[in-house]
């Protein structure tokens, strides 16, 4: 699949995505304030990438896309809670998310944090919805990955590990690739990595296909991230929709810092070309498509 076939076919399914996100809140009788709140940040753009790859996932092994889309959408929710945390005056502190003002430059701090606390709460419940098409034991093992991939051995430690080297770092002590690389499998990877996983758990999958598809996803999620950290240096903010040079600026270690902008290119190529190993095993147009995502993922750096 060629890159601007593949282009079309992310932005067709992001699109099916966002027009789920923009009414999966109609029902659900919250104060206004919230909903508000909630919906800037989830309809704030981006590529929906998490959800489109638990959908392609899902389609390669023979899943229906409507039955897992639910789920999916709950992925979306725990991403966009992430973001509105992160963007918090306490962690990284920036102005703008996706070209838009950040959700507590809008809403205001407490707001934010509520408003983070109830995309991550109802994501689960979008999740556990999918049991009416979805065998409940197959649900249930999805959402149990999830659940650990985002909590404290998850996400959310990879969170903690970025504070505590970004402090070691301030105190003159300097971390190395092997930190760094923990720390975004954790705090990125761990997100990438579950999106995959559970769409094949969804799917009703065999343990060696889940495997391939966690050792695809692991390398893929570690190819995004080193691909961000080159962008953060070599982006502008109009294209990133962020400030651009923000992680230098928060004396935050990255893989240019450590590495240098071209060897960061070369790692990330190479954690692709270990992505595209792991797909081998899989064949058909849903293959072809992850696998063109799985180069995108490094080209955006060149």
């Amino acid at each position: 699949m060629n890159l601007e076939t593949m282009k079309k076919k992310l932005k067709a399914d992001a699109g099916q995505v966002e027009e789920f996100l923009a009414h999966c809140l109609d029902q659900m009788d919250m104060p206004n304030r919230l909903k508000e709140s909630m919906l800037y940040s989830l309809l704030a753009g981006g590529k929906r990438l998490r959800p489109v790859l638990c959908l392609a996932v899902a389609e390669m092994f023979g899943a229906r896309r409507d039955a897992v889309l639910p789920f999916a959408a709950g992925l979306e929710f725990i991403h966009t809670y992430s973001l509105v945390h992160d963007d918090l005056p306490a962690m990284d502190d920036d102005d703008l998310r996706r070209g838009k003002p950040t959700n507590h430059k809008v809403y205001g701090e407490a707001m934010a944090i509520l408003t983070g606390d109830a995309l991550l709460t109802e994501a689960f419940g979008l999740m556990a919805a999918c049991a009416t098409d979805i065998p409940a034991e197959r649900v249930l093992k999805a959402i149990a990955h999830t659940a650990c991939s985002v909590g404290a051995v998850g996400m959310v430690g990879g969170q903690v590990l970025d504070l505590l080297h970004t402090e070691a770092k301030g105190a003159g002590r300097k971390g190395g690739l092997d930190d760094l690389a923990e720390i975004h499998a954790r705090k990125t990877g761990a997100l990438i990595c579950t999106a995959c996983v559970s769409g094949a758990l969804l799917a009703g999958a065999s343990q060696a296909d889940c495997e391939a598809v966690a050792a695809w996803s692991t390398a893929l999620g570690a190819a995004f991230q080193i691909a961000d950290d080159i962008l953060d240096e070599v982006g502008d903010t109009e294209t990133l929709g962020k400030p651009a040079g923000s992680d230098a600026a928060q004396g935050k270690t990255t893989y240019p810092a450590l590495l240098g902008i071209e060897k960061s290119r070369e790692l990330a190529r190479q954690k692709a070309d270990e992505a595209i190993a792991a797909l081998a095993p899989f064949s058909g147009p849903q293959k072809d498509f992850l696998t063109a995502i799985t180069n995108y993922a490094v080209e955006r750096s060149f």
